[in-house]
């Protein structure tokens, strides 16, 4: 693939959208990928008609982190508070999802992540810092950050979603890196706190066969199974990582030293 066709079929886009959702259907796990910015009308989760449900999560499980101002999620009637890095897990059968802004000059931008469930768990809110979280890296090595686990075996429990974030330090760019793969699920990578004048350079593909996509703020990448799934900035950032697939368990991939990649 050259660069346009790296980016067509792994880069998504304009997630953060004034007024509006964006949802985008992958068949990798049949994740999908979304993300709304509401102003001063709450923005309603839609019944897709490609996904043959009653409603959107008839037969799915949502994950929803937000990275922006202030801002409300009510599942079912019942109304959620999220500050920025905040995570809310909607279970398998909520029939009726909205969200809103505290403060339209401030909008909230929740990120969206939803995987297909066999079994329905309880709505959560878990606050940033009420998060597990590791530190790792160095900053000899230019990739110091702090990792958040929200919805994993050991926190919010779901169907088969597992989803967090990572933030990095002031100096570092580096993240998961060495880099792995994970052949039982694939990941979603949404990048956020990019200045406007910098870009993360996401690595991607084989261990052997490497390439990179560019990537602006609020963007995300659809990384498949087979692909290594790492990044550098030209600036320090934060990106939210999301999988689905047969593995629940976090620690499960399979390891590529650096002297293996090309």
């Amino acid at each position: 693939m050259n660069t346009q066709a790296l980016r067509t079929n792994f880069l998504v886009q304009d997630l953060m959208r004034d007024n509006a959702i964006a949802l985008v259907y992958s068949h990798y796990d049949r994740v999908i990928v979304g993300g709304t910015k509401p102003g001063t009308q709450p923005i309603t989760l839609p019944n897709e008609p490609e996904l043959r449900a009653s409603y959107f999560l008839e037969r799915r499980e949502l994950g929803v982190i937000n990275v922006g101002g202030r801002g409300q999620v009510v599942a079912d009637g019942q109304t959620y508070v999220l500050n920025k890095l905040d995570c809310l897990y909607i279970g398998k059968g909520v029939q009726s999802v909205s969200f809103a802004s505290t403060d339209p000059q401030q909008p909230a931008c929740f990120y969206l992540l939803s995987a297909s469930a066999h079994q329905a768990y309880p709505t959560t809110l878990l606050k940033k810092e009420e998060a597990a979280r590791s530190s790792m890296g160095s900053q000899e090595t230019a990739n110091q950050r702090t990792i958040y686990k929200y919805i994993h075996a050991e926190g919010i429990q779901s169907a088969q979603l597992v989803m967090g974030l990572t933030i990095l330090e002031k100096g570092s760019v580096w993240n998961t890196m060495p880099a792995h793969t994970h052949t039982r699920r694939m990941e979603a990578y949404f990048y956020f706190d990019i200045p406007d004048s910098q870009r993360v350079f996401h690595l991607m593909g084989e261990p052997q066969q490497t390439r990179h996509i560019v990537v602006n703020n609020h963007e995300a990448i659809i990384s498949p199974p087979w692909s290594i799934h790492s990044g550098c900035g030209t600036s320090s950032y934060g990106f939210i990582w999301g999988m689905a697939g047969e593995n629940y368990t976090y620690t499960d991939m399979d390891a590529v030293s650096l002297n293996e990649l090309l």
